[in-house]
């Protein structure tokens, strides 16, 4: 399934500007665990096998919050459902992949991939080969993962107030993703704007994690009539 090397290379060259905004935001994760007591391996191993910045961080202060392990487990869950929801709309994308590969690939799905795979769609777009794909969200996983690293280690020297300030760059990050997108069209420019009003209503009523997933999908449900009634 890689055996097109071009398409591999441009798959990292997609994913190389979003594991670049990982990076420093990464490294913030990092110190920001080891503030929890948490060991460099241990939060290396958390980005290894959770991937999923705001989750990560969420649950890191809730440690030191000094909340229960259920609890976390528990909002961070609620939190990652809307993987769930992207998972579903990118799964399209690789309708004529092996199952083995939708399965790997999709434990690499962010906000920012899933941005890029989405909104980036295009004339000009490159093909979503499960090679582009792949080189895609490894490049991204990679710069989380490095960053987690030198965070971690670093975690003593970092202060906090750098921390806390680096963690406003995964919002800065998606942003970036989004405006180009909805500059180029008007039903993406009112789904996202619809999302937020959303979300922020609903956040008067709900934990967080709830308003982010109803927030999608009632979002996603009226830009398919948009854009539905378009075509």
């Amino acid at each position: 399934m890689l055996a097109n090397d071009s398409q591999l290379k441009r798959g990292i060259q997609a994913g190389l500007p979003i594991a670049l905004g990982y990076f420093p935001i990464a490294i913030a994760f990092g110190a920001l665990a080891g503030q929890a007591q948490l060991s460099w391996l241990e939060a290396v191993l958390m980005s290894c096998l959770v991937f999923a910045g705001a989750s990560q961080f969420v649950g890191v202060s809730l440690l030191l919050a000094g909340t229960g392990y259920l609890q976390i487990i528990a909002a961070t869950f609620f939190l990652n459902m809307r993987h769930l929801i992207m998972s579903l709309a990118v799964n399209d994308q690789m309708r004529g992949f092996p199952p083995a590969w939708k399965r790997g690939l999709s434990f690499f799905i962010t906000d920012e991939t899933f941005a890029l795979l989405t909104l980036g769609e295009g004339e000009n777009s490159p093909p979503r080969t499960a090679a582009f794909i792949a080189g895609l969200m490894i490049t991204a996983y990679l710069g989380w993962v490095s960053g987690t690293l030198v965070g971690g280690l670093s975690a003593g020297f970092i202060p906090a107030q750098i921390t806390t300030g680096m963690t406003v760059g995964l919002y800065g990050l998606f942003i970036g993703l989004l405006v180009p997108a909805a500059k180029k069209s008007r039903p993406f420019a009112v789904i996202a704007v619809l999302s937020m009003v959303i979300n922020w209503g609903l956040g008067h009523w709900v934990e967080s994690g709830w308003s982010v997933v109803l927030a999608t999908v009632l979002a996603a449900g009226v830009g398919v009539l948009i854009i539905g009634g378009e075509e």
